[in-house]
């Protein structure tokens, strides 16, 4: 296996990797500002009277690509959510950094790779403060491959969306999950005004949605719904803020789990289930609808104050839906029943595969997109965030930014992007095994994937039996699904591919999986139980320090 990020040639050449990926990620790999002629000029404020525009980002949590009435979905009611697609403009091929939410979550607050940040894992909760991704020095001989220690914290130097908009003048005010670090890493100190219920949990933990709250002491009623008193806070941040230029940013704890809801949604939705559907738990059809009017919540707040005609408002995913059965911290009447379907997509939260990333997006700007537009060929990534986001303000980023995304503002008006490719990093092992409607084998990681045009390769490390890389090979255009690899019929194609995700592993400096050498083929798997002492292994070998976000 090629080591490469210290060895060998780059065989499709820097220069042109460069302009693949687009004038932003030039920039920063040639460790300077972008010039004039390079970036678009700033769009004009969003009111008449010179008015910078509002933003306001709203980021569900685990939510599945076709978990949207607007998305396909039969079963779960989202009126608020479909009317802002109605308000703007919906994107089908759009994409998370990382089928996890805190990569994620620090590709949209920097406009950065998680594999450059060094957060590739969901573990920005953990009591360690470890500000460097690292590879393993070694792991039980079951595992073919030595994978990353991500990253726990979002460091504090590179800047953020928040920090960026402070700057050009904007209040800024956090509601919600945050999961890149507590304090000092909190958003008080990532450029954040605000930040409610400042928490860094990776869900509501045990006690879940309806009050008392673990993650928010001493607040709320017996009984209230997280999501309903997260909502009314932004409201009032709104409302308070509604004479300057505010970013709202409202990171919702819905869907995540513990999937609990409240008791007269889940009734509603048990008599409205089909028993042969594929999406079916009432459990999660009330959590959904409880995350919608949530955004009904900020929707009519914004209309009542006079604000939606210069407000930006942005809905997304973090990563996609989760799909499994047989889950234990379900509502006990309905363990057995799927959390939700991803289908047509393979797979689903925490794999590398479609269902895994591919989100919906929903943008709305009035007077500057198309009222009920859908853009299915735009393929934008949620590194692409901080720089679109700051075009569309009329701010320029600080001097010392760089950023791996693009913006995509002329995709909001039907105009093509620069870019063909994307990519997704994710270095360590799936701990789920029962994906859903999956072809087997199921690979469980570590792996990359690139994505350009039609075209995605997957390279999964260390996964043929003689550890050795193995490649699978979709074209998205005719195999949504990703059931025919094509990577045996079409070498060509996946030599052309994996030079990409090449030259893309020594331009982020990925910590990249490397064989294990103690691994068995005849070593007895642990129980089920002890899964996680494998996955976590021991920190080892620094990777180089290139992950700056400044020069």
């Amino acid at each position: 296996m090629t080591d490469t990020l210290v060895s060998g040639k780059d065989a499709f050449g820097r220069r042109n990797f460069l302009k693949l990926v687009g004038a932003g990620m030039a920039s920063l790999a040639l460790g300077r500002a972008p010039a004039a002629a390079e970036t678009a000029a700033p769009v004009a404020a969003g009111a008449p009277d010179g008015r910078k525009p509002n933003v306001v980002f709203i980021l569900a949590d685990d939510l599945g690509w076709r978990d949207l009435a607007a998305f396909g979905s039969t079963y779960y009611e989202t009126p608020n959510i479909d009317a802002l697609a109605r308000r703007g403009m919906m994107f089908t091929q759009a994409y998370a950094a990382n089928p996890l939410c805190s990569p994620t979550r620090s590709s949209i607050m920097t406009g950065l790779w998680p594999a450059r940040i060094g957060i590739t894992s969901p573990v920005c909760h953990v009591p360690e403060v470890k500000l460097e991704e690292t590879l393993q020095e070694k792991t039980a001989p079951t595992q073919k491959a030595l994978i990353a220690n991500s990253a726990t914290r979002l460091k504090q130097e590179y800047v953020t969306l928040a920090e960026s908009l402070k700057a050009g003048g904007y209040k800024t005010g956090h509601f919600g999950k945050w999961h890149l670090g507590a304090e000092p890493y909190d958003p008080l100190h990532q450029g954040f005004d605000v930040d409610i219920p400042h928490t860094s949990a990776p869900s509501p933990l045990v006690n879940g949605y309806l009050a008392p709250w673990p993650v928010w002491p001493g607040a709320g009623a017996p009984g209230e719904h997280l999501e309903d008193r997260m909502a009314k806070e932004a409201a009032k941040f709104i409302k308070e803020n509604k004479d300057r230029p505010f970013f709202l940013n409202y990171w919702c704890f819905s869907v995540h789990s513990p999937w609990q809801a409240k008791e007269e949604l889940i009734r509603k939705f048990a008599k409205t289930a089909d028993p042969a559907g594929l999406q079916r738990n009432p459990v999660y059809a009330a959590m959904v609808k409880s995350m919608d009017d949530a955004v009904g919540t900020l929707m009519k707040t914004l209309d009542e104050s006079g604000l939606t005609d210069n407000t930006i408002v942005i809905f997304m995913s973090d990563n996609g839906g989760f799909c499994w059965p047989n889950t234990p911290v379900m509502d006990k009447r309905y363990t057995t029943v799927p959390v939700t379907s991803n289908l047509p997509l393979r797979g689903g939260k925490a794999t590398i595969y479609e269902g895994g990333t591919r989100e919906p997006l929903i943008v709305a700007w009035p007077g500057r997109i198309q009222p009920g537009s859908k853009n299915e060929t735009a393929i934008v990534q949620s590194i692409d965030f901080h720089p679109t986001v700051l075009e569309m303000c009329g701010v320029a980023p600080p001097s010392v930014v760089r950023f791996d995304g693009i913006s995509f503002l002329p995709a909001l008006s039907g105009k093509p992007l620069a870019r063909e490719a994307i990519f997704c990093h994710f270095p360590h092992n799936n701990s789920s095994q029962a994906y859903e409607r999956m072809p087997a084998p199921t690979p469980p990681g570590p792996a990359t994937y690139v994505r350009k045009g039609d075209w995605k390769l997957i390279r999964f490390y260390c996964d043929n039996p003689d550890q050795t890389d193995r490649h699978e090979l979709y074209n998205l255009k005719d195999d949504l699904g990703e059931t025919k690899d094509l990577s045996a019929a079409m070498p060509d194609k996946v030599k052309e591919l994996s030079a990409l995700i090449d030259a893309f592993l020594r331009e982020s400096g990925a910590v990249v999986p490397k064989a294990n050498p103690a691994y068995d083929p005849n070593a007895k798997r642990p129980a089920a139980g002890a899964r996680g002492t494998a996955r976590r292994g021991a920190s080892g070998r620094r990777r180089p320090a290139r992950n700056s976000q400044t020069s």
